[in-house]
């Protein structure tokens, strides 16, 4: 697995070279969009709004569009000349209980494995994380964007958790939270009671994705029954027949031009005969000329 940011975590003057690696894979259901009279897959091309022409990657930039429609281009050189001074380093601002941060900040999830140079100073730091029951918070840069982000161990391993700026969280603002709700102590003891009395500890093994597994058993009848399309095939036919019509024009190409060069040859021949027999005619009528009369 390639790491997906290479730098430091920084604690003052102190630096620990790790690498970043995505801690977590969704598990998508693996569909894509199909012509469904054919099965044949269903691309996004970028167009241009304007022109309509297809874009490719070289000839795209960011914009910031302005309320009265004009847009300010922004390209990856002038994105680069942005001061970002976390680029290469996880810089700890500052340590808190894990309990204090509320999970809806969190955004991904990376492991750091520490470089050779920095495996000692790694251990150090994570044992030190573990028996304080803190959490660092740092400043980090990747994707593209400057982040929050806190360090916590997860088996003997330092997880960096990227979050979101505190202005990047909705505040909710539905109906019911300006209606006078009444529940009775009564009732409120009983729900207590009934959620302490069904509570176990977390075994996320327990747990599966139903959705998923249903989708895969469908797949599957679908593939014993024979309901299969090949889209493939098309494409393949196209490219037979494309072939076989290039072959044809080389062919006849190539005929055309045998017959010019037959063409010339004869014509090379028989000027080159014409030639002979006028010289003949010649040498005859002069020897008719020089003999005596």
């Amino acid at each position: 697995m390639r790491s997906v940011w290479n730098g430091t975590i920084r604690i003052g003057t102190a630096t620990i070279p790790v690498r970043a690696f995505g801690a977590t894979e969704e598990r998508s259901a693996g569909l894509h969009q199909v012509h469904v009279t054919d099965g044949g897959r269903v691309r996004h091309r970028k167009v241009c709004e304007v022109d309509g022409q297809t874009l490719g990657a070289q000839e795209l930039a960011r914009g910031y569009v302005l309320p009265g429609g004009e847009t300010v281009v922004l390209t990856d050189e002038d994105l680069a000349r942005l001061p970002l001074p976390t680029s290469r380093a996880i810089d700890v601002q500052a340590f808190a209980p894990l309990e204090e941060i509320d999970p809806i900040y969190f955004a991904r999830s990376y492991h750091l494995e520490p470089e050779p140079a920095g495996t000692k100073p790694y251990v150090l730091f994570g044992e030190a994380l573990r028996q304080s029951g803190r959490v660092a918070i740092v400043q980090v840069a990747l994707r593209g964007r400057e982040s929050l982000g806190v360090l916590r161990i997860r088996d003997q391993v330092i997880v960096l958790e990227t979050m979101l700026w505190p202005d990047e969280i909705r505040t909710p603002d539905f109906p019911f939270l300006h209606q006078h709700v009444r529940i009775s102590a009564a009732e409120l003891r009983e729900a207590t009671r009934l959620i302490d009395e069904l509570s176990e500890r977390f075994t996320p093994n327990r747990y599966t994705d139903r959705y998923r597994e249903a989708l895969w058993d469908l797949v599957r009848a679908k593939i014993d029954g024979d309901e299969l399309v090949q889209p493939t095939i098309v494409a393949q036919e196209a490219g037979a027949t494309d072939l076989l019509t290039a072959l044809r024009a080389n062919l006849v190409e190539r005929q055309c031009r045998e017959s010019s060069s037959a063409v010339a040859s004869a014509r090379a021949a028989a000027d080159r005969a014409a030639s002979a027999s006028a010289a003949a005619r010649e040498a005859v009528g002069r020897t008719r000329t020089s003999s005596p009369s």
